[in-house]
């Protein structure tokens, strides 16, 4: 017997009391959010997501995100300036820079322009400029859709990390990830629908990463992401303790979730619907996540292709893993690589880098064509800001006005680009687009009204572009 339910501890009064604030509780909550209800049933079944029909014919099913923490050079990278680099080392014109936000060079009278440290390629069959130190990206240029005019709200890297996953730089609000997670759920059964996985460089400051950044927010703690570790234990404090065998562990997983049960139908509190959803889902990823993060089943070819070895927590290696997380119906797979904060020495540092993930970018996009599955996933390739065209030294300092991110895949445009900044690359000059922007076209391509993806917190619908966001129709095929 519950011991919450005996004769002793629940008399006529604390019961009726007690069921009263029951039942209106969920009645209000009802009211006040049907969605919450919804998110709160009974977590033992896949959640479906809320977007029972979508808004219109998708383009894609899955969004794979590269996310290039510290904040990559557009100007060593997509973005080329031949009249920066005509006036290197001479004094950038103050008409570019005055009144504007620059980090650590804010007080610096002597702003220097710095021109690109590497030459750019006209690369496949349109032509498209990409920077030298990605040789084997310009093997998939058709492929790619480079946006030049990117701007954002936020000029250090924290706020700036919580604007680009979350569309707002008010921390505590879910990502993008989490919100494609309710809306759409995942078509994964024994895998969570978010999966974050990060790999650090050694050629620039690497970037702490929180947790928070693929957290849910408000909504539901069921739909953050899961932070997938490819070297070591997969997922923290998912293995059997020692000693346990798997009936056993069964054995506590169903009598936990039966308590947990009996507490939530006195409470009817979402937050213990979400830790039944959480204790079934780890015990699934018992059996499941230890055989996909095994690389070593891969054929050498393929190894080969990646450039990357078992268990050695690469870039490259999380690039293979994001190709098995989609094939098991991952809706949502963030890879942070976290070494692109090149405040000095950035012409060296930022084509060590480059060569971190370029193999693995252009293997992920051809791996991905050969199985026929390119064609229903986004790649977006982004870092949290961009880096100015003045000099910090022999580094770029931190750059909101205007940078470059690129997208690949179902709905997308490839071998082209869109945009610009101005010839200095300091501000999106044209056709400009906004973090808001890019994630309403993300939603439209998986057939999301961005608008209409909402959920209700503190008396306002809450979506994540916020009051903003138009779709980059430009961009789309």
């Amino acid at each position: 017997m519950n011991p919450l339910l005996t004769p002793d501890s629940l008399n006529r009064r604390a019961f009726l009391c007690r069921a009263g604030a029951s039942v209106g509780t969920a009645a209000l909550a009802n009211l006040l959010n049907p969605q919450w209800s919804r998110a709160a049933a009974p977590a033992t079944d896949k959640w479906p997501g809320v977007i029972t029909k979508l808004h219109h014919p998708p383009k894609v099913k899955r969004v794979i995100q590269l996310y290039m923490a510290g904040g990559p050079s557009h100007l060593e990278t997509f973005d080329y300036k031949p009249k920066l680099a005509k006036m290197h080392g001479e004094p950038m014109p103050e008409s570019v820079t005055k009144g504007q936000p620059i980090a650590q060079l804010q007080n610096n009278k002597a702003l220097k322009c710095f021109g690109p440290q590497w030459e750019f390629k006209k690369v496949g069959k349109g032509g498209l400029e990409i920077s030298e130190i990605f040789p084997q990206l310009h093997s998939v240029a058709d492929e790619m859709c480079i946006i030049r005019s990117l701007h954002t709200d936020a000029i250090n890297h924290d706020p700036a990390h919580t604007f680009m996953n979350t569309g707002t730089l008010i921390s505590g609000r879910p990502a993008l990830g989490s919100w494609l997670n309710y809306g759409l759920g995942s078509e994964a059964d024994d895998l969570p629908g978010f999966v974050v996985m990060t790999s650090s460089g050694k050629f620039g400051q690497s970037q702490p990463i929180s947790a928070r950044q693929w957290a849910s927010g408000f909504l539901p703690t069921r739909f953050s992401g899961i932070d997938l570790r490819s070297k070591g234990d997969p997922v923290l404090y998912v293995k059997n303790p020692k000693g346990i065998a798997a009936g056993q562990q069964e054995d506590v997983v169903r009598t936990v979730q039966k308590l947990n049960q009996l507490q939530n139908n006195l409470v009817d509190d979402p937050e213990i619907a979400t830790r039944i959803a959480q204790y079934e889902m780890a015990f699934r990823m018992q059996t499941s996540v230890p055989g996909l993060i095994d690389i070593s089943a891969e054929p050498a070819n393929m190894l080969d292709l990646y450039g990357c070895k078992p268990g050695d927590g690469s870039f490259a290696s999380n690039c293979l893993l994001a190709r098995r997380l989609a094939e098991k119906g991952v809706r949502f797979i963030q890879l942070y690589h976290r070494d692109w904060d090149h405040h000095g020495s950035v012409k060296e540092h930022v084509r060590g880098t480059a060569a971190e993930v370029d193999q693995g970018m252009a293997a992920l996009i051809k791996d991905l064509k050969q199985r026929d599955m390119l064609k229903d996933t986004l790649i977006i390739w982004n870092g949290e800001f961009g880096r100015t065209p003045m000099a910090q030294g022999s580094g770029r300092d931190h750059h909101q006005k205007g940078f470059s991110v690129w997208m690949a895949g179902g709905g997308i445009k490839g071998g082209t680009s869109y945009g610009a900044t101005d010839e200095f690359g300091y501000h999106a000059a044209e056709n400009v687009v906004h973090v808001n922007d890019l994630h309403a076209t993300v939603l439209h391509l998986l057939g999301i009204d961005h608008k209409r993806l909402t959920f209700k917190f503190q008396g306002l619908d809450m979506r994540v572009t916020g009051v903003a966001g138009e779709v980059v129709k430009a961009v789309l095929a």
